[in-house]
């Protein structure tokens, strides 16, 4: 695998070493021992796949208490893919970075503690998976609005028109207004 530092010092995108053959392919996408050579050490405790239509878009979320890490995927599809750094001490705070993953690329990204996450389906289909650094705790999640002027996020939004978004995503409050880890 090859991990590749992002604009935001922590967040990395990984390219697995895929193997092709006329039955079609194989590829490793997580190993404990490889991950945490490449600075990646956090035990991750929980598995999430999500399936969603184009135009669809998930998040921005965030755990303000049983903080997360994600390793995350598509098994089908493609979407676009957004971390924000919502962490007030760092350098980066309230920055995002953006990368396409797809099931043809098979890329992966890491985005440490402290982030918000979201994705945006680009394909008419998108499976979406990925592992957790701590268990989903309902009443600590938090969603940071998709939209917000003051982070700027370019989503690649089909025809500019608006995403569908779930009625709590939807209600998502601007940085200024967020909960935010120190």
């Amino acid at each position: 695998m090859e991990f590749i530092g992002t604009s935001i010092p922590g967040v990395i995108l990984i390219k697995p070493k895929v193997f092709v053959d006329k039955r079609g392919f194989f590829c490793e996408t997580y190993q404990a021992k490889v991950f945490a050579a490449a600075g990646i050490t956090t035990t991750l405790v929980q598995e999430n796949q999500s399936g969603s239509g184009q135009g669809t878009l998930r998040g921005l979320h965030y755990q303000i208490k049983h903080v997360q890490g994600k390793l995350v995927r598509v098994a089908v599809g493609e979407v676009f893919d957004v971390a924000v750094d919502m962490r007030r001490s760092s350098a980066t705070f309230g920055k995002w970075v953006g990368t396409y993953l797809s099931s043809e690329n098979k890329h992966q990204v890491w985005i440490p503690p402290g982030f918000a996450h979201g994705f945006y389906v680009l394909s008419d289909w998108a499976e979406f998976l990925y592992k957790v650094s701590d268990f989903y705790a309902p009443q600590w999640e938090r969603t940071l609005i998709w939209n917000d002027p003051d982070i700027g996020i370019e989503w690649p939004l089909i025809n500019s028109q608006n995403p569908f978004l779930s009625a709590k995503d939807d209600q998502g409050l601007p940085l200024k207004q967020s909960e935010l880890f120190d």
